[in-house]
């Protein structure tokens, strides 16, 4: 992943890895909480002077920075998917009056948040590469062109997720975690992310995913990073710009749309999505991600 070669520290054992988790995961239980940055000092057991730079030595973002990101993420979700009003979402985003959430909320995401949920997700969708959008044949919304590719197999190093795909972000940064604590995020590939449940009949706290990067032969896939050999063959790739809140949409056309009206059939393999640039340095309309469905040889 060459946007975060840059990141390195020096550590060579383990040690920072199991503190980078311990605060992961912390995080992510206490997203409703303002980060306390001697609090979460003491969870990594490191020096309250100096572990913060640490961490933004490794992840490129302060703990601040991290938080409000995740926090503005599962705001943007909850505009799309629920019937929160705006004062509480704003709320549950850590803001003090609706107000400021909606100027924090507009220049990350290029809309206000009343505006981002009254548009809809056809009011968002765009095409990833200049081609023009294809209309959906129910309903208003417009998804991009799919495009056919043989895609070889390779070994991915992931960290498993269980739960919610919404918040595989917590396995995304383990995995950078692990990379950065022992100086290898020089030597990887894409991140990519393997989607193993179907979460139209899987409870969500029981879907399995993975999440990781690529790797050449003869890196050091050492636990908690555990290897995946992907797919090879054919796939529908759909290449999709805009939030990753959003693109439970892009699978609903492309599954009951696109794939329904190709002549092909899927494959007896996970969905595989491809993240195209870096959430930490991409304003979320223009996040490039391909999401790529297997299918079966064609007869």
């Amino acid at each position: 992943m060459t946007h975060h070669e840059k990141q390195s520290i020096s550590p060579k054992d383990d040690g920072y890895l199991r503190r980078f988790t311990r605060v992961i995961e912390y995080i992510y239980a206490n997203l409703d909480e303002d980060p306390d940055l001697a609090m979460l000092a003491e969870v990594a057991a490191l020096s309250p002077w100096h572990w913060h730079r640490v961490w933004q030595s490794a992840y490129g973002e302060s703990i601040v920075a991290t938080v409000k990101r995740l926090r503005l993420h599962r705001a943007s979700a909850d505009l799309t998917y629920s019937r929160l009003p705006i004062a509480e979402i704003a709320m549950r985003a850590g803001y003090g009056s609706q107000e400021a959430f909606s100027r924090s909320f507009k220049k990350v995401y290029g809309l206000s948040p009343s505006s981002y949920r009254e548009g809809g997700v056809e009011g968002r969708l765009q095409p990833a590469h200049g081609g023009a959008p294809i209309p959906r044949t129910r309903g208003s919304l417009l998804m991009h062109q799919v495009e056919i590719k043989t895609l070889p197999t390779e070994t991915l190093a992931v960290i498993p997720h269980k739960g919610a795909y919404m918040e595989i972000g917590k396995a995304f940064e383990k995995a950078i975690g692990v990379l950065a604590s022992r100086n290898l995020m020089g030597q990887v590939g894409a991140m990519k992310g393997l989607y193993f449940s179907d979460p139209t009949h899987v409870p969500e706290d029981e879907l399995q995913s993975a999440a990781g990067v690529s790797v050449s032969e003869g890196f050091p896939v050492e636990a908690p990073l555990e290897p995946v050999e992907t797919y090879g063959g054919d796939y529908a790739v759909l290449h999709y710009k805009g939030p990753y809140a959003d693109m439970k949409w892009a699978y609903e056309w492309l599954f009951g749309e696109w794939l329904t009206q190709s002549g092909r059939e899927p494959a007896d393999a996970p969905c595989m999505e491809v993240y195209l640039n870096n959430p930490r340095e991409t304003a979320p309309a223009d996040l490039l991600t391909d999401i790529c469905l297997p299918l079966k040889p064609s007869q």
